[in-house]
């Protein structure tokens, strides 16, 4: 069985400006035949109407209804293996902090069609790349903030209280673990790009041990948000996939050969140094060594790889999807791109 709900896993690419919608969309596949048809499952709402009912029988119930999520969500979400199903559930319905967190989930997520219909033609697009992947169960909940999209075994979660909106009033009081860099993402419009996200990195392509140098990371990451390009809707833009403001994603732009060359120039493309290279991977407000005044944006070796594989699917139109995914050459891939931003 696979968990992914360790810890509070943050891709989170998200918001912008139809300025800046992708031009990278080539035509795309009808894949109006395929059938795939996504309906959310409420445990939260399950779980609320089960109050009334013993622990016991509410334990019993969600556990037949909900049967791997059940114990991942006692166990591993909002348990951590100390408790029974019917003690959480009795902490749980005892506490007026989930009471609360419940009723602002409910009043967000009044109703889930629009993220079906948009996360149905996602997977549709997927299945027409890979039509033997399995399309999981989509189950809403309430997690007290500690995920946002779990995935276990046949199942996708969808913490709603990780989506509620960035004025929610909740977000200020767990600022120290959440960031507002972070918390100014967890709307509802990130639902389904996080989700596929997370689908596409945790399920269909986890990065390989072997990848181990930052130009490897960076076109694994590249990788990963050109398939997000190609099957997420076209009006999606680039800065909700890869979680920019507007002002990040005009600096990218705007210094887009100034970037390269400081990895160029400090030799970085061929370093396996964690400690150094992670810094240009991972969130955080900005990218400490490059642009002035801390303005420039994060995790700029995800967003230059991201660049590196468009340009080398523009400079080799015959390659399909599936193919750049297998291919795991990082170096050939920056070679056949011809990439030079100038």
């Amino acid at each position: 069985m696979r968990y992914n709900v360790k810890h509070l896993q943050i891709y989170l690419f998200f918001l912008c400006l139809p300025a800046f919608f992708s031009c990278q969309q080539a035509q795309r596949p009808d894949v109006s035949g395929i059938d795939v048809n996504i309906k959310v499952e409420r445990f939260d709402r399950d779980m609320l109407a089960l109050s009334t009912k013993k622990p016991e029988e509410a334990d019993a119930a969600l556990r037949q209804k909900y049967t791997n999520f059940y114990t991942d969500y006692t166990q591993r979400i909002v348990g951590n293996g100390r408790y029974s199903g019917p003690e959480i559930l009795s902490l749980l319905y005892n506490d007026q902090a989930y009471t609360d967190l419940n009723h602002d989930a409910d009043s967000v997520f009044k109703s889930f069609a629009p993220i079906e219909a948009d996360l149905s033609q996602t997977f549709r697009y997927i299945k027409y790349y890979y039509p033997k992947i399995k399309v999981p169960r989509f189950i809403a909940f309430i997690s007290g903030f500690e995920v946002q999209t779990p995935i276990g075994d046949n199942y996708m979660g969808i913490g709603m209280d990780m989506f509620l909106g960035k004025d929610s009033r909740f977000y200020k009081a767990i600022v120290k673990n959440v960031p507002m860099y972070l918390s100014r993402r967890f709307t509802p419009d990130y639902v389904v790009p996080r989700l596929a996200e997370t689908f596409i990195r945790e399920d269909m392509f986890p990065e390989r041990d072997e990848d181990n140098t930052l130009l490897a990371k960076m076109i694994h990451n590249g990788k990963a948000l050109y398939f997000m390009d190609q099957v997420l809707a076209e009006n999606v833009p680039d800065s909700v996939k890869i979680g920019y403001t507007t002002k990040q994603l005009g600096w990218c732009r705007a210094y887009e050969d100034k970037i390269w060359a400081y990895f160029m120039e400090n030799e970085l493309l061929f370093n396996t140094d964690y400690q150094k290279i992670q810094v240009y991977l991972t969130e955080g407000p900005f990218t400490p060594g490059l642009g002035e005044k801390n303005q420039s944006a994060p995790k700029l070796g995800v967003w230059v790889g991201w660049q590196i594989v468009r340009k080398y699917m523009e400079e080799n139109p015959k390659v399909t999807l599936p193919e750049l995914m297998q291919d795991h050459d990082a170096e050939k891939i920056l070679r056949a791109s011809g990439y030079r931003p100038k």
